[in-house]
């Protein structure tokens, strides 16, 4: 693998905000999910940097990113807006927006509330938002696979139970969920580990559910705008924590172009499990390589 990225820091939103950068051309921002860091896009960022500028940030809270203090700095509207602040400065005003799990459920926020700055969208095994609700109220096996959501709004008592075995927790959640069990090697996990061993980290990324959920019992649900840009949904169908019917029925939550790409016996940790897949995917349709229809992947 060429790692060739540099490192850097950026002074966004009030926090500093660690990203790797690889490539010159059209900024790509690349959001990962939870329990990642940036590394979750290794298999990405070289094979976009042939004709793209890429950045891929610790999001806040994470790795080697400010870790604000209170379950109110992880609002999506802060992450959102971490992204602008991103976007800024590398001196543009719009880029293309990749995000996986958590990452994706920025990503499609970040569409509907900056959709100037949003030049193409591109998510990864995270539902639709409205999507999503509607689920959570209806679906019953979805509710269970989000189980541990609900976990996640105790105090402390989440982030006790995975340091008593963190190690276990990395290996369970990465290669305990992955069709291919070798695709993680026992160095990549220990880099997991040890991002979420740094001090405030695993607390942080905890609170990104506590917000969320402290948000809606606040505000309720929220009623999302349709997103103008052209779109892209890679789904990988084993996975766990969100099933393949989250995907059904999104047509009407855009106004523009919009296409689906399935990916059978793949887990929810999709780039890192079918990257040649995925990154084949990613430059048909930002080369517009593809055809506008919805498709499903062999």
């Amino acid at each position: 693998m060429n790692e060739s990225w540099q490192h850097g820091y950026a002074h966004v939103n009030g926090i500093q905000l660690h990203y790797v950068t690889q490539g010159k051309g059209p900024l790509v921002i690349l959001l990962h999910g939870f329990p990642e860091f940036w590394y979750s896009w290794r298999h990405q960022i070289p094979a976009l940097a042939q004709h793209f500028r890429v950045v891929a940030p610790d999001l806040r809270g994470y790795n080697d990113s400010e870790k604000p203090p209170g379950v109110s700095s992880y609002r999506v509207d802060m992450l959102t807006a971490d992204v602008m602040g991103l976007i800024r400065a590398f001196d543009e005003e719009k880029a293309i927006i990749v995000g996986h799990d958590w990452g994706g459920g920025i990503a499609w926020v970040f569409a509907v509330e900056y959709p100037e700055a949003t030049e193409k969208l591109i998510v990864l095994n995270c539902p639709h938002p409205t999507a999503f609700q509607q689920h959570l109220r209806t679906n019953w096996r979805q509710l269970r696979r989000s189980w541990y959501m609900f976990f996640f709004q105790l105090p402390w008592l989440p982030e006790f139970g995975i340091r008593l075995n963190l190690r276990w927790f990395v290996e369970k959640a990465f290669r305990g969920m992955a069709i291919r069990k070798d695709v993680f090697t026992t160095d990549e996990l220990q880099q997991y580990a040890e991002a979420l061993q740094k001090p405030g980290a695993l607390t942080a990324a905890i609170n990104y559910y506590r917000a969320a959920f402290r948000e809606r019992v606040r505000h309720g649900e929220r009623a999302f705008d349709q997103i103008m840009c052209p779109t892209l949904l890679i789904w990988a169908e084993e996975d766990t924590a969100l099933g393949k019917e989250l995907t059904c029925n999104m047509e009407p939550c855009f106004a523009g172009r919009f296409e689906i790409r399935y990916i059978p016996r793949c887990s929810h940790w999709v780039q890192q499990e079918q990257p040649e897949l995925v990154n084949q995917y990613l430059f048909e349709f930002l080369m517009d390589g593809a055809d506008c229809n919805q498709k499903n992947g062999a």
